[in-house]
């Protein structure tokens, strides 16, 4: 996974303090749009591939709006910008463009003090709505409960699989959970491990549970949660952390998957030693290095989680993220940032493809140039996606978030019972 994904958990959530003082700075301050000289960005240090493209558009397809207002980087460790950003938001300074919180509470809080502009509305102003994939304005309010951030990343998550594998013994590519489990103890029996995953972590071992908890209840299921209406304790709720354990139990992820950390997982199933490989799009940067993947670019399948028979979600609905988005000032809104918008949603999709072989929220229009088979397939999939799911943390606060990280391998190995699992995440949740 890009760093960016797999470190957003350590981010700061607002405080009730911070909060209080983001509800204040409302009125006043430097904060204008008449005050804008720059196209200001103030972002993670290591997310490369944003910084990179939009310095790449201000060149190329976006230089007349980049001659009016220059664009302007600055970066900051991870960990830090949650801090940055509520302090320059208490002093209603904040630059054009931000990183949105690791948290969605940041940004909700943001937006309630007003200054976080509405990009729903603003785009359709500038008449480039449609250039947004509906899958990531889904994603988006799904997150943030408006359209408000600016979808630079747009990652599906899915079961990536070794097509060698499943043909030389023999398996049909799962359509059910049922199926999905019968051939998880075909390749056990075979001496192939069923599932690589990164159990150090946590986070892939949980995307299975939330996996299972969609295809059962439905795309609902954790706002129902997260709005108070279930329970994680709930039966329906610890019969999906259940059935995750139970493929632990019965040895498909191997050996050791608690010790096993992102790097390593996805090597075993670029080496051939694993057969099914839960993980977001951002590994197709991996899986198109000819270095990294032993097993050949044309041997890698991908699936969406199976149906659950009965279960209310679908295996069209897929889990998906925006990486750590970009929400844009209100304050500092003005026609030289909207024709930055407009230029941004027009030829961004494209220009990401082309220039960083990465997947966007917005529609690629225009030269894409030739895109790797893999990318091609996420591509058409979010293309095709009118139903987009979140992962199984998404709206937890921070500390039920690490909770659910750090006992996702006790879950599988048995040292921690389904039940167990799920009342010390709930206890989080009711207590954060």
């Amino acid at each position: 996974m890009h760093k960016t994904l797999r470190t957003r958990r350590i981010a700061l959530v607002a405080t009730a303090a911070t909060s209080s003082l983001l509800l204040s700075a409302c009125g006043g301050g430097s904060g204008s749009g008449s005050d804008v000289k720059t196209f200001s960005l103030t972002i993670n240090d290591d997310n490369h591939i944003v910084q990179q493209e939009l310095t790449a558009l201000g060149k190329g397809s976006c230089a007349a709006q980049n001659k009016a207002l220059p664009l302007k980087i600055q970066t900051l460790p991870i960990g830090n910008v949650d801090q940055k950003v509520q302090l320059l938001a208490g002093q209603n300074a904040l630059p054009v463009q931000f990183a949105a919180g690791g948290t969605p509470q940041l940004t909700k809080t943001l937006d309630k003090a007003g200054q976080v502009l509405d990009l729903e509305k603003t785009l359709k102003d500038l008449g480039v709505w449609d250039d947004v994939q509906p899958a990531a304005v889904k994603t988006v309010e799904n997150l943030y409960g408006k359209f408000n951030v600016m979808p630079y990343q747009f990652n599906i998550e899915g079961i990536w699989y070794n097509k060698k594998l499943f043909a030389d013994h023999h398996i049909a590519i799962p359509a059910t959970y049922d199926q999905l489990v019968a051939a998880a103890a075909k390749f056990k029996k075979a001496d192939v491990t069923a599932f690589s995953a990164d159990g150090k972590d946590g986070w892939p071992l949980t995307r299975l549970v939330s996996g299972y908890l969609y295809r059962e209840l439905g795309p609902d299921a954790l706002k129902a949660v997260a709005d108070g209406e279930a329970k994680l304790t709930d039966p329906e709720y610890v019969k999906a952390a259940q059935a995750i354990a139970d493929l632990g139990k019965a040895g498909y992820f191997g050996k050791g998957v608690g010790s096993i950390d992102y790097d390593t997982a996805t090597q075993q199933f670029l080496t051939g030693k694993a057969a099914m490989f839960y993980m977001g799009s951002w590994a197709l940067g991996d899986f198109n290095d000819k270095a990294k993947n032993k097993i050949g670019v044309d041997n890698v399948g991908f699936m969406p989680f199976p149906a659950v028979t009965g279960g209310k979600g679908s295996a069209d609905q897929i889990p998906a993220n925006v990486g750590l988005p970009v929400a844009v000032s209100a304050k500092s809104y003005n026609a030289e940032v909207g024709d930055w918008l407009s230029c941004i949603a027009k030829n961004y999709g494209a220009g990401s493809l082309k220039d960083q072989g990465t997947v966007s929220g917005f529609k690629p229009n225009g030269d894409t140039g030739t895109l790797p088979p893999l990318t091609q397939t996420v591509q058409d999939t979010i293309t095709k996606t009118k139903t987009s799911i979140l992962w199984f943390e998404a709206l937890f606060n921070t500390k039920a978030t690490e909770t659910s990280q750090t006992n996702a391998a006790p879950l599988v190995t048995g040292s921690l019972s389904a039940k167990d699992f799920m009342k010390k995440v709930q206890a989080d949740l009711d207590n954060g």
